[in-house]
């Protein structure tokens, strides 16, 4: 069985040196990151592998087949406006499905997607109910009124992958609420101000506190201005070979989040990556990461586990960075 790894394989040069040809990016066939990690009774993240494959065109056959029980591979054609009417534009997504765009110019536009049950703040484990095993990839999202994508209330196995996400009026993509072993992976965002959230507040302790496991690998921050992520409370967030491009800020660990900033690539970035920001502090850990044009170092204090603890994988050179990812990020390139 060929070892899993933060980058796809791509032909044997690919297997034989852990990691892409320079001259090209493969997308990957399956998860990696904490999404493919065992736990709350789920192995991996399959989407909806197995299930049937539905087309949809239309905002009424979107919001119907993503809501379905069972799993779904559900195939957006095109552009698709979604109606605010409806809780401020956001929809539910149902377990085991599988959201894929067709070619480069499927879109979803006007709305965003919920990943988990309504919040419910006395809910302090994981219910039996919670939604789970999602994957999301090959789509533009533009335009909600709230977030582009948000994970919540003890959702797990998530993978976000190969997107583009811009203006959102809240967040592109949070993750909160206990939610936990997700991967964002291969998306490009741009013209949006609240990247990403990843646990969404300083008294959510209860919630959050053990879970909130995520991977951030290869993602193109293009100008987008702030959370790429800031993080409360999880224990371990991997974060690398993403390219961080005039931002205010990178990242930003408090409440004693973890996080393992490995072989990025931060250019015209003020504040690469902080733990002393607002709220208490985190801890953070860097390792053969560049910064260019930077007006602060990475931050750095405490220990936080290795991610191969939990999976195993092969990082790029940072230097590769600025070529491989905006090469490889976003949309039609999988």
């Amino acid at each position: 069985m060929r070892r899993r790894s933060l980058l796809a394989a791509a032909g044997a040069a690919a297997v034989a040196t852990g990691g892409l040809p320079r001259a090209a990016h493969a997308a990957p066939a399956g998860p990696d990151g904490f999404a493919t990690v065992a736990g709350h009774g789920l192995a991996t993240t399959t989407g909806g592998a197995g299930g049937p494959v539905v087309t949809v065109t239309t905002a009424a056959a979107f919001i119907e087949a993503i809501a379905r029980p069972g799993p779904y591979v559900v195939q957006v054609s095109g552009t698709i406006p979604l109606p605010r009417g409806r809780n401020d534009g956001m929809y539910p997504v149902a377990s085991d499905k599988t959201i894929v765009g067709l070619g480069s110019t499927a879109s979803l536009v006007g709305g965003g997607l919920t990943i988990g049950l309504p919040v419910d703040d006395d809910v302090t484990s994981p219910p039996a109910n919670a939604v789970h095993n999602v994957i999301i990839r090959n789509l533009s999202l533009s335009g909600a009124s709230d977030d582009l994508i948000n994970v919540q209330m003890f959702s797990h196995h998530i993978w976000i992958d190969h997107n583009d996400l811009s203006n959102g009026d809240d967040g592109a993509v949070d993750i909160k609420r206990g939610s936990d072993l997700v991967t964002v992976s291969w998306n490009r965002f741009h013209d949006h101000d609240k990247t990403l959230l990843l646990g969404h507040d300083d008294d959510n302790a209860a919630q959050d506190t053990g879970r909130l496991r995520t991977t951030y690998h290869h993602n193109y921050f293009d100008g987008s201005d702030q959370r790429h992520p800031r993080v409360r409370f999880a224990p371990v967030v991997h974060v690398a070979n993403n390219y961080f491009r005039d931002n205010s800020y990178g990242i930003a660990s408090t409440n004693d989040a973890g996080l393992f900033v490995e072989g990025n690539y931060f250019s015209s970035v003020n504040n690469p990556g902080r733990v002393d920001f607002s709220g208490p502090l985190g801890r953070l850990v860097q390792r053969d990461n560049i910064l260019v044009d930077c007006n602060h170092a990475i931050e750095t204090r405490g220990t936080v586990t290795d991610p191969r603890t939990f999976y195993p994988y092969a990082a790029d050179s940072a230097a590769s960075v600025p070529s491989i990812v905006p090469a490889g990020a976003g949309v039609g390139k999988v």
